[in-house]
């Protein structure tokens, strides 16, 4: 099969390449299925990869690629056939190898494709709705009517988040970088955008947020780690999930902490065991699926690129100019 590979740059201080190259299908055991690819959500998680910053999982494909939407052409024979049928359209999340033509997945991972979208809409879908309902509702247990506080809402796992807090009635407030992105936050729900370059989101969350943040879902960390103290409410919950602002924080305020009985938890979802990945597909398919299935919930794509031109979808995530998600399609 054909895939995407990352050949080293043989100078210093230049970025490694992509070109296509040919390898053998992934062989399936018997609880898995093969998926044939037809689009490829892009993660950041693969520009990092790319880079050398982000290794595959020990005993994963190394080929990049977090999820992808497709069909099954094959499976295990302790896979449930009527459930998964051969030719069913699905999505999913992988540890690795989305960016092929064939992957492998473990059946408990799939989820059925709703017959309304798109192969490119349900590549989408898996990352940014299980990394935000995770967040929300695994690690933080967001309530109903709770008010919560996401940073670079107009990414993919901000867009999916603001769905799914709006749906369980939250006050939202989001953090973006331009007057388009909080157009859009806003479009979706949101219920204040703050552009963090005209509006200091801590002045602003001390004169309208007064009682402060149940949950804040952050991707920056770096000196937001101590700025969310200032914001967060009583008994509430920092959700950190990447590092764009710097892997050191300014020194924390333990007495804030203690003050406040704040919880902070840091998260990520690739190197999760497979029943740890299969109880969140079960718990966001009984929450918020039939929302998904009914269109109340969806992916929102910024663009959609053929994979031969991945360096352009890379290029632009790594600008920070997509609002949602950035989606390959194989023809």
């Amino acid at each position: 099969m054909k895939y995407i590979k990352v050949e080293p740059c043989a100078h210093a201080n230049c970025e490694n390449s992509l070109v296509f190259a040919q390898i053998d299908k992934p062989e399936i055991i018997a609880d898995e299925c093969l998926v044939k690819v037809y689009a490829i959500g892009i993660n950041r998680a693969d520009l990092l990869q790319r880079a050398g910053k982000y290794p595959a999982p020990s005993g994963e494909s190394e080929i990049l690629g977090l999820e992808v939407c497709g069909e099954i052409v094959a499976h295990g024979n302790e896979v449930d056939s009527q459930q998964w049928q051969l030719g069913e359209k699905v999505f999913t999340l992988v540890a690795g190898g989305g960016y092929s033509e064939y992957v492998k997945v473990k059946a408990s991972q799939l989820f059925k494709l709703p017959e309304d979208l798109t192969y490119e809409q349900g590549a989408a879908c898996a990352e940014v709705f299980l990394t935000a309902y995770q967040s929300l509702f695994s690690i933080a247990n967001l309530q109903p009517k709770s008010t919560v506080l996401i940073h670079a809402g107009a990414s993919g796992v901000g867009t999916a988040a603001i769905q799914l807090a709006k749906a369980k009635q939250c006050k939202v407030v989001v953090t973006v970088g331009s007057a388009a992105k909080a157009k859009a936050c806003l479009a979706l729900g949101a219920d204040h955008a703050i552009n963090y370059h005209e509006t200091d989101f801590v002045a602003w969350s001390k004169i309208h947020i007064t009682t402060g943040f149940n949950v804040i879902v952050d991707v920056v960390a770096g000196d937001y780690l101590t700025r969310n103290l200032k914001v967060t409410a009583l008994d509430g919950h920092i959700v950190v999930l990447s590092m764009l602002g710097g892997r050191y924080s300014e020194p924390l305020d333990m007495a804030k902490l203690l003050a406040k009985r704040i919880t902070m938890s840091a998260s990520t979802l690739r190197n999760r065991s497979e029943s740890y990945k299969a109880k969140l597909v079960t718990d966001f398919t009984a929450d918020f699926y039939p929302m998904l299935n009914s269109g109340v919930i969806k992916p929102v794509i910024d663009s959609v690129y053929s994979w031969t031109k991945t360096e352009l979808a890379h290029t632009k995530m790594a600008a920070n100019k997509n609002i949602g998600k950035l989606v390959l399609t194989l023809s």
